[in-house]
């Protein structure tokens, strides 16, 4: 197994299950790819993903599987307003997310709303690896993978080697497309017509007294032709989650949590002190935040170009041709947190049936 993010972890755990020995070899410090979850004097903050679609049921039944179902938990408040330039003024459901360029569900999977864990995501990535024990390792990163007498041989970094009958690989399109072409399967350099998007979160922290009582929704999204308006507009947020009130227990009681989505044009500037000022514009903050946390992701969200799913069918086509070969994760089959379980699952599903025959 290459790669300890969600749809690593999630095809590890498949594995296990199906009764197949597995090691998972992770390039990273810690496990969970884009699942970042800090907890500090009672709040917790989100780096990453906060939460999934409700009607998507992948994360939610792994979840069960995994004894942690009970730490499932459901928004306390619902819907999400629009920065014009002047005012906030309510938003359509769906519409902040296509605002955001984020791939939407249909309208009936929106209205069944979101979830998340209890203690943030990383309550699931940490039931995953705890699962899998001694199988996740750190700081072991695949340079390269060729086939071998029963399967394949990878070398890690640091000059060791494994050797495995079959193998999935759960990493950015990047370095699926290397594998995949080192290995003859010029197909896969069509995964590099997938583009990583950079953002930046950036949390803050506030007592309550100085966040206007009675913030309406979830939290806003930025109009985009508000900007160059005549009033005064956010330059750099994008959107706001207000997170203490969007989920249970995200700050201790008398604080508040704002999560704002920046754009990478913030410059070498301090993220937290320019998010922060607009916020204050737009929310009518008082004073300064205790405390900033600054997440960047220099390649954040894929976008997918038309016909990618027919590219990666073409691909998995190719692949069966050779000693069993799986791929999964938002690489492949979508970016959202159950779309990356799913396909684990379904990638470790494909290499037993592939390792039995």
């Amino acid at each position: 197994m290459v790669g300890a993010g969600l749809a690593g972890l999630a095809a590890a755990w498949e594995l296990e299950k199906g009764g197949v020995d597995v090691i998972v070899l992770e390039a990273g410090r810690r496990p969970g790819g884009v699942i970042v979850t800090e907890r500090r004097d009672g709040f917790i903050v989100e780096g990453g993903p906060d939460g999934f679609l409700a009607a998507e049921r992948d994360i939610q039944d792994l979840a069960r599987e995994l004894g942690v179902g009970d730490r499932l938990v459901s928004p306390l408040a619902k819907g999400s307003m629009l920065w014009t330039g002047e005012r906030l003024e309510p938003l359509g459901e769906g519409r902040a997310a296509e605002l955001l360029g984020i791939q939407i569900a249909g309208e009936s999977e929106l209205a069944q709303g979101f979830k998340t864990f209890a203690g943030g995501m990383a309550d699931f990535v940490e039931a995953l690896v705890a699962s899998l024990g001694s199988a996740v390792r750190m700081n072991q990163g695949v340079t390269a993978l060729a086939p071998a007498a029963r399967g394949w041989r990878l070398a890690v970094t640091g000059g060791s080697t494994h050797e495995a009958e079959g193998v999935i690989l759960a990493v950015p399109a990047w370095s699926t497309a290397r594998f995949l072409a080192a290995l003859g399967v010029t197909a896969g350099r069509e995964l590099e017509e997938v583009v990583y998007h950079p953002s930046i979160t950036v949390s803050l922290a506030y007592r309550t007294d100085q966040v206007p009582a009675g913030l309406a929704g979830t939290g806003f999204v930025v109009d985009p032709d508000a900007v160059g308006a005549r009033h005064a507009v956010p330059l750099h947020v994008r959107a706001c989650t207000y997170s203490s009130s969007k989920y249970p227990d995200r700050a201790p009681p008398g604080y508040a949590l704002l999560r704002a989505f920046v754009g990478p044009g913030v410059g070498e500037g301090d993220p937290g002190a320019v998010t922060h000022a607009e916020l204050v514009t737009i929310l009518r903050l008082e004073g300064g935040p205790l405390w900033t946390r600054v997440f960047h992701w220099p390649r954040g969200l894929p976008r997918y170009k038309p016909g990618h799913a027919e590219r990666v069918a073409h691909i998995r086509r190719r692949l069966a041709l050779l000693a069993p070969l799986e791929i999964a994760g938002a690489a492949v089959d979508g970016a959202g947190v159950s779309a990356c379980v799913r396909s684990g699952r379904e990638a470790a599903r494909g290499l037993i049936r592939r390792l039995a025959g």
